[in-house]
């Protein structure tokens, strides 16, 4: 199956198409079958797949990435003859090696040795070859101390790893991998990590779905979105994640309750009226992507006369610590403003985004001079936000700055 201008493709997929029969309604109980005897269950069309089509080169790492009930998951049960399409063509160029789901292919009533031999063999590996691949396998999996154990008394995270090391050592061209980062303690998501910097080196064809989308710019060539069973977008991974992203949170509330009336506040200096996020047009929106500017907009109403109020957003993340504030005065701090009962101000902000992916929350403090020596403050909470997009680093906000790193010709004393 060669491509045009590339690699030689390992897969090519034309028009698949896949649909469940999902019950609306089973009669499980005899009471239920007693009761009615000639009912039959009833069903609804479920559409997993409408006419996907895609190539994947030899050599190349391949994301799918999607919503939950995308579709993605059954592709790949697809490419690895656990389902069969209803409709369309697949080639594939070489044995594929499944990573599906947990314990697939295990049987929980015999030891990991068994398990291993067993699942080599049924990866296209001789008896002797699986055996040998045993310690290898066991090692990876760090799982040495519990190879004459029954997998029915092996935890979750001790199949996964099992599992996934049996993967690796299988003698095929194309894996297939479902959400391996996604599942195991920290140790062996880094392991996962090793390996697939490997694989992206090497020569063996990687189809990876997964939510993870640091995963997706960080390992794959290329990636695909899908959305409600069709295919939306094709290509370089991190547009495809940026999509997903945008899929998942733009038009999306962080939680009920964010728009709408504001909720009354019962101390007496001001309550909230209305608050929201803009984007860059201008046009409402509920969560913010990573490195793109902020707009923050509040009105607020003075619930007794305010003299001189200052109004300070800030920004807190999910632990509620403070990340930065940004604050005003009514009129620009010219002395004697004052905002009388029942007024409104608006309070407004725009701030290049410094913020790493995750859920922070505004809050508004009100501040005013009661007199000379005793300042008046009141906190209202705004809404909750999501910050959404690829992790640019470490911690909790990007500082924008440049590193110089440079070979002294002598070490220096002192430190200086």
């Amino acid at each position: 199956m060669p491509s045009q201008g590339g690699d030689p493709l390992a897969i090519e997929v034309r028009g698949v198409e896949k649909t469940f029969r999902v019950p609306t309604h089973r009669i499980d109980s005899l009471k239920e079958r007693v009761v009615h005897p000639f009912a039959r269950p009833e069903y609804r069309t479920l559409h997993a797949l409408r006419g996907v089509s895609f190539d994947v080169r030899r050599g190349e790492f391949f994301g799918i990435v999607g919503r939950n009930g995308s579709g993605k998951s059954t592709l790949l049960k697809i490419l690895a003859s656990i389902y069969r399409a209803d409709a369309g063509t697949i080639r594939m160029a070489g044995r594929p090696a499944p990573f599906i789901e947990l314990g697939v292919g295990f049987n929980p009533e015999l030891t990991a040795r068994e398990n291993v031999v067993l699942n080599g063999v049924m990866m296209g590996l001789s008896q002797r070859e699986a055996r040998r691949k045993l310690d290898t396998v066991l090692e990876f999996a760090e799982l040495e101390e519990f190879v004459d154990m029954k997998l029915k008394n092996y935890s979750s995270g001790m199949l996964v790893r099992l599992a996934f090391s049996v993967m690796l050592e299988a003698d095929t061209e194309i894996l297939l991998i479902d959400e391996v980062l996604a599942v195991g303690d920290a140790s062996f998501q880094q392991k996962c990590r090793d390996v697939f910097h490997e694989m992206k080196r090497g020569d063996r064809t990687v189809v990876l779905v997964t939510h993870d989308m640091t995963a997706v710019q960080t390992y794959c060539d290329r990636a695909m979105l899908l959305e409600d069973g069709g295919l939306s977008f094709i290509g370089d991974p991190e547009e495809a994640g940026r999509q997903y992203l945008r899929m998942n949170f733009e038009r999306e509330p962080v939680s009920p309750g964010d728009r709408g009336e504001m909720p009354m506040v019962t101390d007496f200096l001001a309550r909230p009226v209305e608050a929201w996020l803009e984007d860059l047009d201008g046009e409402r929106v509920t969560n913010v992507e990573a490195g793109s500017p902020i707009r923050l907009h509040a009105v607020m109403e003075a619930r007794r006369e305010l003299e001189n109020p200052r109004f300070t957003l800030h920004v807190n993340n999910a632990d509620g610590v403070g990340v930065f504030s940004i604050g005003g005065d009514l009129g620009d701090g010219e002395r004697g403003a004052a905002l009388e009962v029942g007024r409104h101000a608006r309070v407004s902000a725009t701030l290049e985004n410094p913020l790493m992916p995750g859920r922070y929350v505004l809050v508004c403090w009100v501040g005013v001079l009661r007199n000379d020596e005793e300042v008046a403050h009141q906190a209202i909470k705004l809404l909750d936000f999501v910050v959404f997009g690829v992790a640019r680093g470490h911690g909790v906000v990007v500082v924008p700055g440049e590193v110089g790193v440079q070979a002294l010709e002598e070490a220096e004393e002192g430190g200086g």
